[in-house]
């Protein structure tokens, strides 16, 4: 049978715009977790603090004798703060494999052998995993200040604490970007997502205990700074208008966390990669 010379045939398909290539990672992703009951039974979970804080705003706001319980800036520094502990049990059960699971199937050549570059997977990831955290600290906070809109009735709340918009949107990003970003970088560094979720612990549990243990034995408050979450915190309180305790500058707070991320960046530089260096 001969065998015709077709020559070179130019792409006639549907081109998708390279800005959009992270979205293809990211909604598969979403997708991926959506599907499984125990994750959705985790987000449920992680949402049962928000009907105790609407319960408590609608009775401060509506009931005169319960004015004890009305709302406060405080009020939702704290609700952010208690979000935490599920902020770490979703950035485990959703961020632990991202990268490791692909790394233990060597799925990082096919996905880099597409015309998609390592920026767009890890940017596809990261979105994977912040989507989730954001749902759990910004959308109910938000929703919080939204009901208490609805419950009082009027904008005075609002527009007495001018700040606290700004204030959420800052710590909700702030928490939600470092967890995704440290899980990240730990799950590039091995191929099972065990290991990379107890690397997470450590950095999150152990370095905090240790933080406070050494503040505790010298007195000493810059200890804080070995503790990514208590550095967070130090932050955090200044976007709402608390000073910190232990009189950490808030600038060095900052700098330490934007030192983490940058470390972050420079370990998923090296860690995504469509070949592995064998020495």
């Amino acid at each position: 049978m001969p065998i015709h010379d077709q020559g070179y045939r130019r792409y006639a398909g549907a081109r998708m715009p390279r800005r959009g290539r992270w979205l293809v990672i990211a909604r598969a992703g979403i997708m991926e977790r959506l599907r499984e009951r125990r994750f959705l039974a985790l987000m449920l979970v992680a949402w049962l603090l928000f009907l105790v804080r609407a319960a408590q705003l609608y009775v401060g706001t509506t009931i005169v004798r319960a004015s004890f319980l009305a709302p406060s800036q405080e009020t939702f520094q704290d609700f952010l703060n208690q979000q935490r502990l599920f902020v770490f049990f979703i950035t485990i059960y959703a961020g632990a494999g991202l990268i490791a699971n692909d790394r233990q199937a060597n799925a990082l050549q096919l996905y880099l052998s597409k015309p998609m570059t390592r920026h767009d997977y890890i940017g596809g990831k990261f979105a994977t995993l912040a989507t989730f955290l954001f749902a759990v600290t910004w959308a109910p906070a938000m929703l919080l200040l939204l009901l208490q809109v609805l419950f009082s009735g009027n904008l005075q709340f609002v527009s007495s604490h001018p700040r606290l918009i700004p204030a959420i949107t800052i710590t909700a990003l702030l928490q939600v970007v470092l967890a995704s970003m440290t899980m990240l970088a730990l799950s590039s560094l091995s191929r099972s997502r065990r290991f990379a979720a107890m690397l997470y612990a450590v950095v999150v549990v152990f370095a905090g205990a240790l933080a406070g243990v050494l503040q505790t034995a010298t007195g000493a408050s810059i200890w804080v700074l070995l503790s990514p979450q208590n550095t967070l915190l130090v932050v955090t309180d200044a976007v709402f208008g608390i000073s910190p305790e232990g009189g950490i500058p808030v600038t060095v707070g900052c700098a330490a966390i934007a030192v983490l991320l940058a470390s972050c960046v420079v370990v998923l530089e090296r860690r995504v990669r469509a070949v592995d260096a064998v020495a």
